[in-house]
């Protein structure tokens, strides 16, 4: 019996979780915001000094919290680029997150390169604004003196692994981390240099891509660093998701994301084919409208909060007494309508009630989000289970209706920090590679999430009726669009 650690390096924080090799039992925790100032006007900032990550690292690791620990993983925040010069120095602050800034380089990539079809065939993903590749093209166009001096790239997670071990020679970063940078291929397991250099303007070095169970290094100290990843793969990972399973994040935007043995390329780039933290593959389908439907409803409704909302949903019925919302308030991304506005439907003396309303907007959101989720089985993704993630996922109403709409079992993990977990699950299948007690090819197993399990049961026929009720009013509406 040993203890490892993992830290999740988040936009905001880094989280640290003790573990138990054996069980994944979370022995101690730590916890530390990143020292960094909000832009003027509110919100994350785009351009952050990656010494924020390292002095948060250390505050959270005070107090003796990593003492007797005999390997670390780290799990990062994904697309944030961190550039340096050929002497290992930041050309600039790490870019980080959906910057807006960058949206203009996302198209102009995808037209040069030939269009999105070319892209998907290419790296298995369509250019967006928060990837990479986008932001080196930014970068090249909008800061050519520093496109000029970048020779080396790294993310968030190579960094912080490299700085941990002291800076050697050697780069690493895994699969899950590199499939999302718009240059590297889930596919073929390869790097496209070419388009490292059709976004930047030159070549550069790039990390390394190391299996998952290996461990990128030691620290002068000998405490052992796995290979590390970003933060969907380590919370994959830590959930302890596999074959059948599908994970549904809620936030402002929705995610659905399933594990699947092979990459998937698709012409359309609704799905985005990432590797994940095992050797699988995690396929991810995203709407732009989730919960942000439900706060526009909650306004709209005059109510508090998202509580009162359930609430006042619970009251209606299945199927909203015929109303229907095509929650598409930002656009949407699945089906792809940059440019459109939610829809209202099905509006009727007797149907309009503030609780029919409530009660749409529910299942308006969680049919978009089965929307995505029948992306994924199209394409042969077998989807038995569905773990709902995010605060919005505790909801009654959301828990209520959530099994028969997307027509499978429902598991709902109690909150936790499920991408540290992952990150530490990783560091105790690298330590026990490298001690010859596990195998390279089959990961710890720990103790799954403590959850609440939701069946469709009697309910089944009526979620699909309610189904098919949105999407008789989404092809209508919009014909054809998925």
């Amino acid at each position: 019996m040993g203890i490892v650690a993992g830290l999740d390096s988040s936009p905001d924080f880094t989280r640290i979780v003790v573990c138990d090799t054996d069980t994944g039992a979370v022995l101690r925790q730590g916890y530390a915001p990143h020292p960094v100032e909000s832009p003027a006007g509110g919100g994350r900032p785009s351009d952050v000094d990656p010494q924020a990550w390292l002095l948060s690292l250390g505050e959270a690791a005070g107090g003796g919290l990593l003492e007797g620990v005999q390997a670390i993983g780290v799990s990062t925040q994904q697309n944030a680029v961190v550039p340096l010069d050929a002497q290992g120095n930041t050309v600039r602050p790490a870019m980080v997150g959906g910057d807006k800034r960058t949206q203009v380089a996302a198209a102009d990539l995808v037209d040069a390169l030939g269009g999105r079809e070319a892209w998907a065939q290419a790296v298995g993903c369509v250019p967006q604004a928060a990837q990479p590749v986008t932001k080196l093209r930014w970068m090249a166009r909008t800061e050519p003196e520093n496109a000029q001096r970048t020779a080396i790239l790294l993310q968030a997670h190579d960094w912080l692994v490299w700085q941990l071990l002291g800076r050697p020679v050697r780069r690493t970063t895994d699969r899950g981390g590199a499939s999302g940078t718009g240059y590297w291929s889930a596919a073929t397991g390869g790097y496209r240099t070419d388009l490292v250099e059709l976004a930047l303007g030159h070549q550069a070095m790039l990390p390394e891509v190391i299996g998952p169970a290996e461990a990128a290094g030691r620290t002068p100290e000998g405490l052992l660093i796995s290979v590390g990843t970003g933060e969907t793969m380590a919370a994959a990972f830590g959930l302890g998701i596999g074959l059948g399973d599908a994970v549904v994040s809620l936030g402002a935007s929705g995610s659905v994301m399933a594990v699947h043995p092979e990459a998937l390329v698709d012409g359309s780039g609704m799905i985005t084919a990432l590797a994940d933290a095992t050797g699988m593959h995690l396929p991810v389908v995203t709407t732009l409208n989730a919960v942000r439907t439900l706060r526009g409803a909650a306004e709209l409704l005059g109510l508090p909060d998202l509580e009162s909302l359930s609430d006042l949903a619970m009251k209606s019925t299945p199927g909203s007494h015929g109303l229907v919302l095509l929650p598409y308030l930002e656009g949407e991304r699945t089906p792809n309508l940059p440019h459109t506005a939610g829809t209202l439907a099905g509006l009727r003396r007797e149907s309009m009630k503030a609780e029919h309303l409530a009660r749409a907007a529910f299942e308006g959101m969680l049919c978009g989000l089965a929307d995505a989720l029948d992306v994924l089985r199209g394409r042969g993704v077998d989807v038995r289970r569905v773990f709902l993630l995010g605060p919005a996922a505790e909801l009654p109403a959301v828990q209520a209706a959530a099994p028969a709409l997307f027509g499978t079992q429902v598991v709902v993990p109690q909150p936790a920090d499920y991408a540290a977990i992952g990150a530490a699950r990783q560091a105790a299948w690298a330590l026990g590679a490298s001690q010859g007690t596990l195998d390279v090819r089959n990961p710890p197993v720990w103790q799954g999430a403590v959850a609440q399990v939701l069946e469709p049961g009697d309910e089944l026929a009526v979620g699909q009726a309610v189904r098919q009720q949105f999407v008789a009013v989404r092809e209508q509406t919009h014909p054809g669009a998925l």
